[in-house]
């Protein structure tokens, strides 16, 4: 099975690097602040974002310390986002952790991720990095726009295939596409080239989404059915392709446990009882398998190397993951 850290191993020192230098984009002269922000380095997670900008800085010319730069901005202006949505979910943990507003209450947990937002823009201007600021603003803005239209179709529980690509497309696989583009640009490659890259990063972050649907219809630790995107109501690709299978009739059925009994175990087993037997969990992987191929048709353009070879199979494991 792929690991992440063998996958990290020829960026490895840089990745060390840029946690220093992340660390320091962060640092506060208020003591409060100092202590949230040293709570959120130590609580990181798998560090593909800041892998992805590597190596696609590697292979479209080489790392830069503009890269270092595209790296922090990117998960800077994340991180802000995380922090808003866990007061927003009302969710108090992350990763495993408590979550900012669980241990700060929600007041200071927006300031905070204003404060991130800030760090983020200042890195930016200071350094007159326009161009990462572009790529990665508008991330953030599709993250918004997605989330927002996440919430206003859930209400009506009845989202077509189209509906759920444009949102996963807003929600999750800007980021990463933001992540692919802005370190081809730090490297100094051309436009063309930070548009192909943003489209290689958009191919892997719907794959990548489509794998987190695919885990919520299997087993947790003590072998109970997970569905947590049922419990939160949300309507996910192996669901919707499920629910296109079936007449009215169960579709409705099915709906109406979803809106109103997704917090009994018995009926989330129903659900995804309901999901593998039409279809759902074989569609939602033929689909993600399609997604990832077309990662790999854009990534073929670029010459032999090993951050190619990385980048390739950094592809794999998100869609070999096992959580």
């Amino acid at each position: 099975m792929l690991k992440l850290s063998d996958i990290k191993k020829p960026i490895a020192k840089e990745i060390d690097a840029f946690e220093e230098k992340f660390k320091v984009s962060m640092q506060s002269s208020v003591p409060l602040l100092d202590r949230i922000t040293h709570y959120i380095v130590k609580r990181k997670g798998k560090q593909m974002r800041p892998m992805f900008v590597f190596f696609a800085a590697n292979i479209c010319g080489g790392i830069t310390e503009s890269t270092y730069r595209a790296a922090s901005l990117v998960e800077l202006l994340h991180t802000a986002t995380l922090v808003h949505d866990d007061v927003v979910d009302n969710s108090f943990e992350r990763r495993g952790f408590f979550s900012i507003n669980a241990l700060w209450k929600n007041k200071i947990a927006v300031l905070v991720g204003d404060y991130l937002l800030s760090k983020g823009l200042q890195l930016s201007v200071d350094n007159q990095e326009f161009r990462l600021l572009k790529i990665v603003s508008d991330a953030v803005q599709q993250m918004s726009e997605g989330e927002l239209l996440q919430i206003e179709k859930v209400r009506r529980m009845d989202i077509s295939e189209a509906v759920y690509y444009e949102v996963i497309r807003q929600k999750t696989a800007s980021l990463i596409a933001s992540c692919c583009a802005a370190g081809a640009a730090s490297a100094g490659a051309s436009e063309e080239t930070i548009k192909l890259m943003h489209a290689f990063g958009e191919n892997i972050g719907i794959a990548f989404q489509i794998k987190d649907d695919l885990f919520d219809f299997g087993l947790d630790d003590v072998g109970k059915p997970k569905g947590i995107d049922i419990k939160e109501k949300k309507v996910t690709l192996p669901l919707i392709y499920a629910l296109n299978k079936t007449d009215k009739t169960n579709k409705k059925r099915i709906i109406n446990l979803v809106k109103n009994h997704q917090d009994k175990p018995e009926k989330i087993s129903e659900i995804i009882e309901f999901v593998r037997e039409n279809g759902g969990l074989t569609y939602a992987e033929e689909e993600m398998m399609k997604y990832q191929v077309k990662a790999f048709d854009i990534i073929k353009h670029f010459p032999p190397s090993i951050s190619k070879d990385s980048l390739e199979l950094l592809v794999k494991y998100t869609t070999e993951r096992k959580k």
